[in-house]
């Protein structure tokens, strides 16, 4: 593969397994230095996940770059500071982010009988699902500009969800729903504000894709996956490599003249 990006170094946040997993490993192909961040770095053990090394950091290093892992809560303002004042101390610079980290959790310790519908979903949910996928977003975006906007140059890319963009009838998940459209409106303000320093900020939005987690919830099923590939245009689930080719394309410079914009990872599940 091409080294587009020797001599960078990339951050991906909730990087241990699942799409995070595969963006680092995109990334580190293309030839940059990759930071693997995840509240647990042995995340992938979680959903049975298979690694081709101990650690995804040794992945990394495999290809012949280099890697450091930092478990963090990247909700945790304190925790993100320390790790980027760590990533620049250990590796100098910070070219790329990507804030992967979040999804359609339960709050630990919530009761499995608890809803997330916009009229009645408890603020202890609501919270956990907005700290979770926009707060560690917010936290991280403001974190690496400090350093590209001294170095005059960086891509951001935020991960939202077909959730923040469309809802279906009945409603349902509000909680996340509402994060990821924070999400990518958020993107499109920090876009607007960090252009003058050319730091480009972009966000994806995937939507039914086969990641280990949504695999080991039951989205590879014989009925699950005829129900789902019926609404897509392309008439199959994605993969976490069809998302990790979206973020390569967002982090060369092959978009250099893209900014501010969510760019659907779907299939054609929406189409507008």
């Amino acid at each position: 593969m091409e080294q587009k990006l020797a001599g960078k170094v990339a951050l991906v946040t909730g990087g241990a397994r699942g799409l995070g997993r595969a963006y680092v490993l995109r990334l580190a192909q293309l030839g940059a230095d990759v930071v693997v961040n995840d509240i647990n770095l042995e995340a992938y053990k979680e959903f049975g996940e298979e690694i081709t090394a101990p650690t995804v950091m040794h992945e990394v290093r495999s290809f012949g770059r280099r890697s450091i892992g930092i478990e963090a809560d990247v909700t945790d303002k304190k925790n993100v500071d320390a790790m980027f004042r760590r990533i620049l101390d250990e590796l100098g610079r910070i070219d790329i982010l990507v804030n992967n980290a979040g999804g359609a959790l339960r709050r630990p310790g919530a009761s499995l009988e608890g809803t997330m519908d916009a009229s009645d979903v408890s603020m202890e949910d609501f919270d956990y699902q907005f700290d979770v996928n926009f707060r560690s977003t917010m936290l991280c975006c403001q974190a690496a500009s400090v350093p590209m906007k001294q170095q005059r140059s960086g891509k951001i890319v935020n991960v939202a969800s077909q959730a923040g963009m469309h809802t279906t009838v009945g409603g349902g998940s509000m909680p996340y729903s509402v994060a990821k459209a924070a999400v990518i409106h958020y993107t499109r303000i920090l876009a607007a504000e960090l252009g003058q320093y050319n730091i480009n900020v972009n966000c994806i939005a995937p939507a039914w894709i086969l990641s280990s987690r949504a695999v080991a919830q039951g989205r590879n099923k014989p009925e699950t996956r005829r129900r789902l590939e019926s609404q897509i245009a392309l008439g199959r689930l994605g993969v976490p490599e069809d998302c990790a080719k979206v973020v390569e394309f967002l982090v060369t410079d092959l978009s250099d003249y893209v900014t501010g914009q969510c760019i659907s990872v779907c299939g054609g599940y929406i189409l507008f």
